[in-house]
């Protein structure tokens, strides 16, 4: 699996806005090949920015970088320079290649088929 991750130093007064822009927006990745999931995480404020970060998960970094030379991507981001007064800087990109993935057990499937007793 790949994690592409962009982080946002968003300006305090215009985080209102840039969660209502990522939030409703097209992102154009559900028909993606490789595609599995999009986070839009808010973290710590500091005096001069909140933290944000765009995180997508991916089957591998090979299906990540085909995403950013297709049409779906142009398509979500056809837009993106308007939104540059929201954040200070430019968003800051980080590529990672799991290595190590740990989940709890999953709960067998009953006669249901729910996982939970009959």
């Amino acid at each position: 699996m790949f994690i592409a991750m962009n982080r946002f130093k968003v300006m305090p007064d215009k985080a209102a806005e840039f969660e209502r822009v990522w939030t409703t927006r097209e992102s154009h990745l559900d028909a993606v090949p490789g595609f599995i999931a999009f986070h839009l995480l808010r973290g710590t404020a500091r005096d001069d920015h909140l933290l944000y970060s765009s995180h997508t998960l991916w089957r591998s970094r090979a299906d990540f970088e085909a995403w950013t030379r297709s049409e779906a991507f142009r398509r979500a981001h056809h837009d993106a320079g308007a939104n540059r007064p929201l954040y200070r800087g430019h968003p800051e990109f980080e590529g990672f290649e799991v290595i190590q993935t740990v989940e709890p057990p999953r709960e067998p499937l009953s006669a249901t088929g729910t996982g939970r007793p009959g």
